[in-house]
């Protein structure tokens, strides 16, 4: 924005073009530093080449790098026509309108600027109301009045007013951060079991040996089911080096005694690189089993097939959560709707006719058909998979459905030791928030967590271990305004922003008119 309100090399106000060249090159590099990951994804768990992973990279910022330039064309053009304060003044709406395009056109709301006060307890209270984005326009408003008051030559008194409206700013900010405190949440009434298995993923599964068969892999499973290490080893994220982290012994991997069996209102296995098929018997079985053995639902992560006449291979094909109830009968499924890109399918595949070459295991998967909770023992659960959390609006949908609490699977383990796993994290955190829900986590490498409706990391796994967690949680039954309305405030920022251009697209075209005539 500081960029924006420069004049050019010839001191003249800038033009549109150039300032749309420069939100290019920011969101251009933006894209790759924040998205740095995609090359490890590709390469080192892909098996793409390194040139091709990194073109790729490359293309992918190129790409979303268009939002910035969007932004920018916006606030160039409100700045050429009504002036830098009025453009400043649009700056945080056009922001956030932007961010909702992101969402809604590319489908890729990859931390937005609002999740990076995650930690900030105070404006985090927001989100419950605006969601992520009314954090986001907090932050955009606070830089552009930095920039009012340092770029603007206005009135007498004008700097000194922003000056002081500034320091009271950031002086209440620190008094409601003193004395308002975070509130407290209840003392925990149920507990989960939380499933790690930590499987290897896509190349590297194969560059680590013979696999788990398909039944010694259910035993494992259910075994981490059953027996939850301690809390001292695993509760947090202290720095684990063991691969197993308090697994069952040798001497519990045969049939459960009661003497060894944990407590617990619900277990939840991950998204998983595993060959578990929802229909399949053995796999129904085991889950069946576990459920009863432990009197509790189990929610697991498996491939959904169902029979599809019209389609030429005569199935569709799911990333699916199955539910099971305590008595070990099926109660149903629900069928990822928001997939990955070129991960799970490939989008305008005749553009794309070369990306099944690129990828592996591309293009298998069918989106679902409608979102499902489930009730069990008068409890109602809503589950979304992997990258669907951070679609902020389709996962408030569970909540409004009277989901009381959110479970999220998911498998970072593409994400290899990059800092997209905190980045996913951080998301899924902010969902909690947003639904005033408890977020119960299971993942295939980690980060497997407990999070409170205050976005509170309560419980964990280290990464890139073996284990499973046992964590307690609460049912909430509150909607919040987020919940029950959606992106209310984020499309209020679409119109705002489309009244301030329309009303400087105006004042150009009788400009133009009056110099003609």
């Amino acid at each position: 924005m500081f960029a924006l309100t420069l004049p050019d090399s010839k001191g003249n106000l800038l033009r549109v073009r150039d300032g749309v060249l420069l939100g290019y090159i920011s969101g251009t590099v933006w894209y790759l530093g924040n998205c740095y990951w995609i090359y490890a994804t590709m390469h080192t768990y892909g098996g793409i080449a390194k040139p091709v992973a990194a073109g790729i990279l490359l293309l992918f910022s190129l790409y979303l790098g268009l939002y910035h330039a969007l932004f920018a064309l916006v606030f160039s053009t409100i700045s050429r026509s009504l002036g830098k304060k009025a453009a400043l003044f649009c700056a945080p709406f056009v922001w956030v309108a932007v961010e909702l395009a992101r969402a809604r056109i590319t489908g890729f709301p990859w931390d937005l600027l609002g999740v990076a006060q995650i930690d900030n307890p105070l404006l985090t209270r927001v989100a419950p109301y605006t969601g992520v984005y009314g954090l986001s326009f907090i932050i955009a408003a606070v830089n552009a009045l930095w920039l009012a008051r340092i770029t603007l030559k206005q009135r007498r008194h004008a700097r000194t007013a922003l000056a002081v409206i500034g320091a009271a700013v950031v002086l209440l900010y620190a008094i409601a951060l003193r004395y308002l405190q975070t509130p407290q949440e209840e003392p925990t009434s149920a507990v989960a079991t939380l499933v790690q298995e930590n499987l290897e993923v896509g190349a590297q599964a194969s560059a680590a040996g013979p696999a788990l068969s398909h039944s010694e892999m259910l035993q494992a499973f259910s075994a981490l089911s059953l027996f939850p290490p301690t809390a001292e080893a695993c509760n947090g994220m202290p720095e684990v080096s063991s691969t197993h982290c308090g697994s069952p012994s040798p001497q519990q991997q045969g049939k459960p005694s009661a003497a060894f069996l944990a407590p617990t209102n619900l277990i939840v296995w991950p998204e998983a690189p595993n060959s578990f098929f929802e229909a399949e018997k053995d796999f129904r079985g085991s889950l069946s089993a576990l459920a009863r053995t432990a009197q509790a639902p189990v929610i697991a992560g498996a491939t959904g097939v169902t029979p599809n006449e019209n389609v030429e291979r005569g199935y569709d094909l799911y990333n699916s959560a199955v539910f099971i109830r305590p008595d070990g009968t099926f109660a149903g499924r629900y069928d990822k709707m928001h997939l990955v890109p070129f991960g799970e399918y490939t989008p305008y595949k005749k553009v794309f006719f070369f990306a099944g070459s690129l990828l592996q295991d591309v293009g298998l998967f069918d989106p679902g058909k409608k979102r499902v909770v489930f009730t069990s023992g008068g409890h109602t659960y809503g589950t979304f998979i992997c990258y669907e959390s951070v679609f902020a609006d389709e996962v408030r949908e569970y909540a409004r459905m009277g989901a009381e609490v959110l479970v999220n699977i998911s498998d970072d383990g593409w994400y290899g030791d990059t800092s997209a796993a905190w980045e996913h994290l951080n998301q899924v955190r902010m969902r909690a928030i947003e639904n005033h829900r408890w977020v119960l986590r299971a993942t295939n490498t980690g980060v497997t967590a407990a999070i409170d409706p205050n976005g509170r990391v309560v419980a964990a796994i280290p990464r890139h271990i073996r284990s499973s967690l046992r964590a307690g949680f609460n049912y909430e039954h509150d909607v919040t305004f987020y919940a029950a309305h959606g992106d209310l405030f984020a499309w209020l920022c679409v119109v705002i922003t489309i009244a301030g251009l329309g009303r400087a697209l105006l004042l150009n075209r009788r400009v133009a008119n009056s110099l003609s005539a």
